[in-house]
């Protein structure tokens, strides 16, 4: 994946004038080329900083704005995408015979979601319902059902986290999986770690929730209480839940059991009511992804007070509305989670939050009118070509390979061709015909959307695996492989300009989105996704000695990244980001051979004061300028998989004798390594 988290864009012709107001919907977007020689500095040494001739110029220019964490190519170009899909959907919203039903589902609940006077005045009435189904428990047996119904309708992490997924060993079918459930804070660590700032945002946390209930009508007191139960409850989650380091090991994720086997693993809880109450009543298959913490939920579930369950429900039903509630319950929510924890000093706007969650709950009706506005056919046709290019050079990058053997070389080959390459969209579109919206229940519209597509992963349990679906929704800037599916995706958001951009010469866009292709199809080959075999089973195709040859080459990358400092005395965790600073590195490597090939016979000239290979290594570097928070590069070094965009320049580009040719960089300088030193896995 390209990016934590989903982003968006769009494109059309430039907007007028006076569309340049940040909080005005856009008819049109903007142009920014795919090598933008205004974000450059040309007055640093790209033999010193890569990364500051590349982009000190939009660094300078771009500072974050105030409703942002973080600011970079991808922010920016998601802040005019909202933009021009508030346009589609203020449109939409406004109605008339002519909408098609997905149509009328997207415009209506972006107008309940706009009306903020009437949320307002609701205060935190959404939640009684809920809150009276918790007060209603007089035993403790009481709570698969109640669990059941707040799992389908809020959030399926409370407690634990259960939904469908593929089973590792056998891909073609989909089973059950009981996983770890959320916690209040972005990793476990903030529970366990012992350093003041740790301790300092684990106390802010706790001060949080006690305003949250006070907001709920709780007496200061009560609500202080209520608030060292929920962290003292979380922080013993915590505790028995695994390291985001130990996730990225399948083997240590996989874990099948029979329905008698997970209860007792847990018998202070009645999974055959929990099942039935969720509606996957007679399911007797699972995996359960951490096997520890379901037995040290069940020593708490054992000894914790119903009063105390009652409190820890109460708080985790509050903060996953929180956001859509009232203004006091939205402004406390952005309060500890953006500010305090990420440094962002205002809130977004609310035509801002209501497209994300149109694109969230409907992004496949939203998506359709992206696709028919932004994404030709003639586009699609261009980018399955770069598509097939990139993966032409990984075939040949394989064979080329002298650490591994032909017989692991005849499998790597076989799974490469098994990739299935998904570009722009879905074939299919997403039936939202059961999802019941109205434009005057934007509560209502919320948690029926959160039931509609609980429901539908659950419905997938015992089922053959549909291998045409995807994982995001067509206007995200955004690219993921998985592994279990062994497919790469390009959401058409993501193949626009500048980051595919058919009015610039080759090299930027196979430096860009080349890269980015590279990248995905790289993760196959990363050290998780090598895990996988070409069918998508978690099963072992490599020779002992090929497999640590492997680990031997990815040992360079993980000591090479663990120098760099993230913020403060904080350096990268080089075990979590070793996944995509493999990919990144083998994604510019496939992208250089695949444009080499594409222009064979077809001279290059320089441009913009540019040779044809600095316009590639530029225009790969220009997706990465940001700036970033010191509050949220923090909250990044424990949870992101991804390096910051510096190191995921620089730190590529001196592992590419490519780059000090085509710079001149010599021995001595920061962006040259001697050959023998450079890392290179693929």
């Amino acid at each position: 994946m390209r990016f934590a988290g989903l982003l968006f864009l769009a494109l059309a012709a430039g907007p007028s004038l006076a569309q340049n107001s940040a909080n005005t919907p856009l008819t049109a977007l903007p142009y920014t080329p795919g090598l933008d020689v205004e974000a450059m500095d040309r007055s640093a040494d790209p033999c010193a900083d890569f990364y500051q001739y590349a982009c000190g110029g939009w660094m300078k220019n771009n500072p974050i704005p105030a409703d942002q964490s973080i600011w970079n190519v991808y922010r920016k170009l998601t802040n005019d995408n909202q933009r021009y899909l508030w346009g589609i959907l203020d449109t939409l919203a406004q109605g008339g015979a002519e909408r098609n039903a997905a149509q009328q589902k997207a415009g209506d609940y972006f107008a309940a979601c706009m009306d903020e006077k009437a949320v307002d005045q609701l205060g935190a009435k959404p939640l009684n319902d809920y809150f009276a189904l918790i007060d209603g428990m007089h035993d403790k047996k009481d709570l698969p059902r109640v669990l059941g119904r707040l799992h389908i309708e809020i959030a399926s992490s409370m407690l634990f986290d259960f939904g469908s997924n593929q089973d590792f060993a056998d891909s073609n079918q989909v089973i059950a999986f009981a996983n770890a459930a959320d916690l209040g804070l972005p990793d476990r660590d903030y529970y366990l770690k012992t350093d003041q700032k740790s301790k300092d945002m684990l106390a802010k946390y706790r001060a949080h929730i006690a305003r949250t209930f006070e907001l709920l009508g709780d007496s200061a007191a009560a609500a202080g209480a209520a608030a060292d139960k929920v962290v003292s409850f979380e922080r013993v989650l915590a505790q028995a839940s695994l390291s985001k380091v130990d996730k990225r090991d399948p083997y240590k994720l996989f874990h099948k059991a029979k329905l008698s086997e997970l209860q007792a693993m847990t018998p202070a809880f009645a999974w055959n009511e929990y099942l039935d109450a969720i509606g996957v009543a007679g399911v007797s298959e699972f995996n359960v992804s951490e096997p520890m913490f379901y037995k040290a939920l069940n020593a708490s579930l054992k000894r914790m007070p119903l009063a105390d369950i009652k409190t820890y429900l109460r708080w985790h039903v509050a903060r996953a509305m929180s956001p859509y509630l009232s203004n006091a319950f939205v402004n406390e929510n952005f309060g500890f989670y953006q500010k305090t924890l990420r440094g962002v000093p205002e809130l977004q706007p609310r035509w801002k939050r209501c497209v994300r969650l149109v694109d969230t709950q409907l992004g496949e009706a939203l998506g359709q009118e992206f696709v028919s506005r932004a994404f030709s056919p003639q586009l699609k046709e261009q980018t399955q070509h770069l598509t097939h290019q990139i993966e032409v050079a990984m075939k040949e990058d394989i064979d080329s390979l002298n650490w591994m053997s032909d017989e692991t070389k005849r499998k790597a080959q076989e799974k490469l061709a098994a990739v299935a390459n998904k570009i722009g969209y879905p074939d299919k579109w997403r039936d939202y015909s059961s999802y019941s919206v109205s434009r005057t229940d934007f509560a209502g519209n919320l948690t029926r959307g959160v039931a509609f597509e609980t429901k539908r992963q659950l419905a997938k349990i015992g089922k053959p695996l549909d291998r045409s679906e995807w994982g995001m929704t067509p206007p995200t800037v955004n690219a993921y492989y998985n592994p279990q599916m062994n497919d790469i995706n390009f959401p058409a958001g993501v193949l626009q300009p500048p980051l595919y951009d058919a009015k610039m010469d080759a090299a930027p866009n196979y430096g860009n989105t080349g890269g980015t292709i590279g990248h995905e199809l790289t993760h196959g080959f990363d050290d998780e996704g090598r895990q996988f075999d070409a069918k998508g089973n978690l099963k072992d195709w490599w020779t002992k000695k090929d497999a640590k040859a492997f680990t031997d080459r990815a040992q360079c990358i993980v000591d090479q990244y663990a120098q760099y400092t993230i913020v403060d005395d904080i350096k990268i965790n080089s075990k979590l980001t070793l996944g995509e600073d493999v990919a990144d590195l083998g994604g510019l490597i496939l992208a250089w051979m695949a444009w080499k090939s594409e222009i064979a016979n077809a001279p290059q000239q320089a441009r913009d004061g540019l040779s044809p290979e600095q316009r590639f290594f530029v225009g790969y570097a220009q997706w990465a300028c940001e700036n970033d928070r010191p509050e949220n590069a923090r909250v990044n070094a424990l949870t992101n998989p991804h390096s910051p965009g510096r190191y995921r320049v620089n730190g590529l580009v001196v592992n590419m004798p490519e780059f000090a040719k085509a710079f001149s960089c010599k021995a001595g300088q920061a962006m040259y390594r001697e050959p023998a030193k450079m890392c290179r896995v693929w």
